[in-house]
């Protein structure tokens, strides 16, 4: 989730115990684009579903029966996603924040392997507190994380070994989350042999993949959010050095983390303040941004794709 947030030019009414709300209440409120939000989900749902096919060796543009083979990729992935997207849209109408629907964003597998370049809201309201700010930042990978984790379980157990010279295109990396679980799921392969992820599994290491990128440091991605909302001005330093290390792994490790480090950089060091920076974060919030931190850890993937 990389939002916007918007700067605001009333001020909170003084309370020592401010209530839940970010927004006043009578401030008008956009209609939900409800149209175009499910047109991009179908949409998205039907190049996911064949990229799907197509990974699983079918070719529905010859015969279009076998675009059911790309189901459980499909609907496992677009899970992961929505689930993301609704735990920052629920988290934000608890606190009132206004947001958009989530959007997805279909790409066609010839583009882009999965079928997706993912989904996103808009935040289209100011953001009061750091509280909040943390929890709706987080709440996000937090949710798609979960299910993310089911996904590689269910599919681990349906995940196959072959032969490694049997075996064609690129190999995934392995982040220490799913290191442990293949190796409490799957007898370790032989030499010679290499692990091939059901289509489930794959769908959930691409959940965990994309839980580590919103969850890097930099600018008004998520892990932006919670960064900011712990340790403030100190923000945009974090945020450079994301953006050098991610450089430096892309020189030893990965080139496409060269990418997301001009990625980062174009889009923002930067974060926009939030109104009230006095209040401090609870304890409640602190021990989200621990967990924040410690799925980080868990799906981050210093070499995630290779030949």
């Amino acid at each position: 989730m990389s939002d916007q947030i918007p700067s605001a030019s009333w001020s909170p009414p003084a309370s020592s115990e401010p209530s839940v709300r970010e927004i006043p209440l009578d401030e008008p409120q956009a209609r939900p684009a409800y149209g175009l939000a499910l047109a991009l989900f179908v949409a998205t749902l039907g190049t996911t579903l064949l990229a799907g096919a197509l990974m699983d060796g079918a070719n529905p543009f010859i015969h279009p029966a076998d675009l059911v083979r790309g189901i459980p990729f499909s609907l496992t992935l677009m899970a992961i996603l929505l689930t993301h997207e609704m735990g920052h849209y629920i988290t934000s109408r608890h606190y009132g924040v206004r947001a958009s629907l989530p959007y997805f964003i279909p790409a066609p597998p010839i583009l882009f392997m999965i079928g997706t370049f993912g989904a996103f809201i808009n935040m289209r309201s100011p953001i009061l507190r750091r509280g909040p700010l943390l929890e709706i930042g987080a709440m996000g990978p937090i949710a798609g994380f979960v299910v993310a984790v089911v996904a590689v379980i269910a599919g681990l157990l349906q995940s196959s070994v072959q032969p490694e010279n049997s075996l064609d295109g690129m190999k995934l990396g392995s982040p220490l989350l799913l290191q442990g679980l293949g190796a409490w799921l799957v007898d370790t392969p032989a030499k010679g042999y290499d692990l091939v992820l059901h289509p489930v599994a794959f769908a959930g290491w691409i959940g965990l993949f994309v839980t580590a990128l919103n969850l890097l440091p930099i600018g008004q991605l998520d892990g932006g959010h919670i960064t900011y909302a712990l340790f403030g001005r100190r923000h945009k330093m974090i945020s450079i050095i994301a953006v050098l290390g991610l450089a430096v792994l892309g020189v030893v490790g990965w080139p496409g983390w060269l990418v997301w480090g001009i990625l980062g950089a174009m889009l923002g060091l930067r974060h926009p303040p939030v109104i009230d920076q006095t209040l401090p974060l609870n304890r409640r919030q602190r021990a989200i941004a621990w967990a924040s931190l410690v799925i980080f850890v868990l799906t981050f993937t210093p070499v995630p794709f290779s030949v």
